[in-house]
């Protein structure tokens, strides 16, 4: 039986966002070319078009709604561990995911393509705050802390910091440059019993001890 037209066009459509987000990943927005995105997809020009009428519009669809990209399987309560452990997961999906990759690459480029949007780090900044708001709850943050303050700062220190990882070593670094960074964080907005009980993914402890 044939497969169902509907059917295959969302299979169609999937294979050319994954197509344009490899392509974006390597060659970036400026070298990046629909050609180079129908050659990866292997579909016709045709194919393209009907789901995709620019390579601007391939952008923003790779860029848009970012958090559907991972798929992070939380374990234990909301608060400051599920804050890092959140962290941590989106270092190894920077590392081995290609489309949230591409996302994040696009995030930072957008000026390539006339865009200033921050809708995907102010996304990160709502899920960051829901867990710190969870932290003060369970009595983890000291008082002084304004959680959508902190929410905001670590969103922009994490962006940087996979930046500078990637550029040093296209990101293999980047788990002991985020264990650094949370090693002098927690101090400023933990207590010392919270911090006590934090645990780092066990390939990173030594950088956090």
């Amino acid at each position: 039986m044939d497969e169902p037209k509907q059917d295959r066009a969302v299979k169609t459509r999937e294979a050319i966002l994954r197509a344009a987000a490899e392509v974006f990943d390597t060659y970036g927005y400026s070298g990046a070319s629909i050609s180079k995105i129908m050659e990866r997809a292997q579909v016709t020009q045709g194919g393209m078009y009907f789901h995709f009428k620019s390579k601007l519009g391939l952008a923003q669809a790779v860029l848009a709604h970012q958090q559907d990209f991972v798929h992070f399987p939380p374990t234990g309560h909301d608060g400051l561990q599920l804050l890092i452990d959140l962290n941590f997961f989106l270092a190894r999906e920077l590392q081995t995911n290609v489309v949230f990759r591409a996302s994040v690459r696009l995030a930072v480029e957008q000026g390539d393509f006339g865009m200033r949007d921050d809708t995907a780090y102010q996304e990160w900044v709502e899920q960051f705050h829901g867990l710190l708001c969870a932290a003060r709850e369970r009595g983890e943050l000291l008082p002084g802390v304004d959680e959508r303050e902190f929410a905001n700062v670590l969103v922009g220190a994490y962006s940087g910091i996979q930046v500078f990882s990637n550029v040093a070593s296209g990101r293999a670094d980047l788990p002991s440059r985020l264990a650094s960074m949370w090693r002098y964080l927690l101090p400023a907005i933990a207590t010392p019993q919270a911090i006590a009980e934090l645990r780092f993914p066990r390939d990173v402890q030594k950088f956090a001890a």
